[in-house]
């Protein structure tokens, strides 16, 4: 009687039996869906009656029923026996799983199941399995193998993780190791030598891994790229230049783009910065940016990606894959494929590839959102080494601080009574200007100006505010504080206020928590002639500026102070 003669009689003999009698052969569990997913739909290859149930425990069940009692027990014997399924398979009542994951749609737990027929003395007997081969005979057929067969089951057993060498078709002891770690997995005698049947279990298995990933080879004309892609989990969905965009299928979590455009070294190394920015490369995880080419890999609790591109002969390609951490183990494999396939052949996209209908915004690139900071602030240089000056509150909590969305900073010095910290560059930074400190009080009823990053930095560049010193000391009679008369933005706080030769002469600090809200054009700043001994305890020597120099016209102070300042962001 075949295999699945066999477990089709379990569906068309004897009469309903009580939910309670009820029993599943339970073949294998595992922690994640992705993994259970792709186990299941390969275990269905081969077996009638496969389904996936969540367990109640939280991992992912691969089960086949249910049957009654007297049926799944003699079930699990003959498939044991036949090497369908694992040796350690074993009989499971209702009561473990809790929900059906596939097939999609199936609710088996709520199927009631036949007896089974009484066995006469008349009934033909079951043909007995067909014996399994002895090592001698498998390793004669094993030599018929020629060397893509031999390459196949490497691959395979790549693939589940049983062999971490090359692939050369050769059976040495690494093969051989991992052929005795899967029949082990298996329940198979742990011989090193896979049998016939074996190996086409193997084989099988891996297909039904392919067959559920969908790894098809995509030749996109328009990018001028070929390369093996998961079509059972993305789609194509638009170009959008520098991309041809694939989105997710049936809320996989998979996310596709091939990069493609013409460039040089400097368009190169823009396209690593702008590709930091975008939300799917989160901001942990390997960086490696070299002249000719670029790897980002991103990783965060509930996203991963990772991005590949090349500059050969004035043409830019690559692609980003991007996906969810269940899928870890998954992607694993499915990023080695498209690497190893992955080519380019004639033109780039054209920057005039773009979908009509996409959403724009000043918060997305290409129709990809871009990270937005927890808080944006201004701040400016202080030193010839990049060190800038900024408020405390700018880089309070932040788990990551940048200047000018590309300078990674490391908070040296900070002060919450003066509301005062200082940064410093963990690369080599050499500003075109920095900061000359006025040693004494400034006069009152001055002109001065203040260069700072209005609305959070929208504008790209620091614009000049101009108003009058209007006190030097707090409304409570603060000697470190200085009163202007002026409006600013939040994220103006941090900003040097200039006078009008260029010397700073104060800090913006934070609108105070007072309790009440401030008249209109009411701002205080941190005075500058008051800076020295804070600075000298982050031991940053300040720069004193010249007191015979000239005043600077509007368009001079403006540039001086466009330099000067930088945007400072928080991110977490």
């Amino acid at each position: 009687m075949s295999l699945f003669l066999v477990l089709g009689l379990a569906l068309i003999s004897g009469t309903a039996a009580q939910a309670q009698d009820r029993v599943w052969i339970q073949m294998e569990a595992h922690p994640d869906l992705a993994t259970a997913e792709g186990r299941v739909r390969a275990y269905a290859q081969i077996l009638d009656g496969v389904n996936g149930y969540r367990l109640r425990t939280g991992w992912y069940a691969i089960a086949l029923g249910p049957y009654n009692p007297a049926d799944g027990e003699r079930f699990l014997n003959q498939l044991r026996a036949q090497g369908a399924i694992p040796g350690d398979s074993y009989l499971a009542e209702a009561e473990i799983y809790q929900q059906q994951f596939f097939p999609i749609g199936s609710n088996s737990l709520e199927v009631t199941v036949p007896q089974a027929p009484a066995i006469t003395e008349t009934a033909e007997p079951a043909a007995p399995a067909t014996p399994e081969e002895t090592v001698a005979e498998a390793r004669a057929s094993e030599a018929q193998l020629d060397r893509p067969g031999r390459e196949a089951l490497q691959i395979a057993l790549q693939w589940f993780g049983f062999y971490n060498s090359g692939i050369d078709g050769a059976f040495g002891p690494g093969t051989r190791g991992a052929m005795s770690a899967w029949q082990a997995a298996r329940g198979f005698e742990e011989t090193g030598v896979l049998t016939t049947r074996q190996r086409a279990l193997l084989m099988d298995s891996y297909q039904g891994e392919l067959d559920a990933l969908g790894m098809r080879t995509v030749r996109d004309e328009r990018a001028g790229i070929e390369i093996d892609l998961p079509l059972a989990m993305v789609e194509f969905a638009r170009y959008e230049f520098p991309f041809a965009q694939f989105d997710p299928v049936d809320g996989s979590g998979v996310q596709v783009l091939l990069i493609s455009q013409e460039g040089s070294e400097a368009t190169l190394g823009g396209l690593y910065e702008i590709m930091q920015t975008l939300e799917i490369v989160p901001l942990e995880g390997e960086r490696n940016r070299r002249s000719s080419s670029f790897v980002l890999t991103g990783q965060s609790d509930s996203l991963r990606s990772h991005t590949v591109a090349r500059l050969e002969d004035g043409q830019i390609k690559g692609f980003t894959l991007v996906w969810t951490p269940e899928r870890d183990a998954q992607m694993a494999r499915v990023l080695e494929m498209m690497e190893d396939s992955f080519s380019t052949y004639g033109g780039t996209l054209d920057p005039g590839a773009v979908d009509p209908g996409m959403e724009q915004g000043v918060n997305l690139m290409a129709g990809l959102e871009v990270r937005q900071p927890d808080r944006a602030r201004t701040g400016f240089y202080i030193d010839g080494t990049g060190a800038v000056l900024t408020t405390a509150e700018a880089v309070q909590a932040c788990t990551r601080v940048l200047v000018n969305d590309r300078y990674e900073m490391e908070v040296i010095h900070s002060d919450a009574a003066l509301g005062l910290a200082v940064l410093r560059p963990t690369q080599a930074l050499a500003p075109s200007t920095y900061a000359g400190f006025l040693s004494t009080p400034a006069r009152l009823r001055t002109g001065v100006a203040v260069a700072g990053f209005p609305y959070d930095g929208t504008l790209g560049a620091a614009s000049l505010n101009f108003g009058t010193l209007a006190d030097l000391q707090g409304l409570n009679g603060e000697d470190t504080l200085a009163r202007l008369e002026l409006d600013v933005e939040p994220s103006e706080a941090g900003a040097p206020v200039l006078d009008a030769t260029g010397a700073v002469v104060g800090m913006i600090l934070p609108e105070p928590d007072m309790g009440r809200a401030l008249p209109d054009g009411v701002t205080f700043a941190l005075r500058g002639d008051r800076m020295a001994e804070f600075l000298g305890q982050a031991g940053v020597g300040l720069t004193s500026a010249p007191v015979t120099a000239e005043p600077l016209t509007r368009n001079a102070l403006a540039r001086y102070g466009s330099d000067l300042a930088v945007l400072v962001t928080c991110w977490n």
